[in-house]
């Protein structure tokens, strides 16, 4: 083979001629595209850098966001939990006037019964003391024959029945008691 007899003349020409191109495109590349690739990797560098500020910029905007919102919602709750709170005293207020009212509406209905009632035994007393008074007046009379004025029978008979229960009945308050004859 004739082409591996020549290899060693042109060997040491090839050689020269690869490491020629090789050096060539090693400079090249090295003076022509490396700068260009690094400024490329330096500006991509440059621009991570600076969208992760601003990452951490808005970062820390949406936290002071955050809290002055949540600062809000404590004052926003504080503000309606005084408000309901606020509320329930002033219903405990009304509830309490109105209650208040309604109980002195009945201890003004039942200090007028009891006013009513005290007129009623009274009258009763009264009307009891003059048919008691009739009543001994006629038994004395059919008794004994004798005929009593009707003022000593009175007497007689309002005499026996405080004897027999006391004082008599209690007025209602605020009103006096009327003083009996004795």
């Amino acid at each position: 083979m004739p082409q591996i007899t020549q290899l060693p003349d042109v060997f040491a020409s090839q050689l020269f001629w690869l490491a020629v191109f090789f050096g060539l495109i090693f400079f090249g590349i090295g003076i022509g595209l490396l700068p260009k690739i690094r400024s490329t990797v330096d500006e991509r560098d440059k621009k991570v850098a600076e969208d992760l500020e601003k990452a951490k910029a808005a970062r820390a905007a949406a936290e002071e966001s955050e809290a002055r919102w949540r600062e809000k919602m404590d004052e926003v709750r504080l503000n309606a939990t005084n408000l309901a709170q606020e509320a329930k005293r002033e219903s405990a207020r009304e509830t309490e006037a109105r209650v208040k009212e309604a109980l002195d509406e009945i201890d003004a209905k039942v200090e007028a019964a009891r006013a009513r009632l005290w007129t009623s035994v009274q009258a009763a007393r009264a009307e009891m003391e003059v048919v008691v008074t009739e009543a001994t007046q006629q038994m004395v009379q059919q008794l004994t024959g004798l005929k009593i004025d009707k003022k000593i029978a009175a007497e007689a008979v309002s005499a026996e029945i405080q004897r027999q229960h006391g004082s008599g009945p209690r007025a209602p308050k605020g009103k006096k008691q009327p003083q009996q004859a004795a």
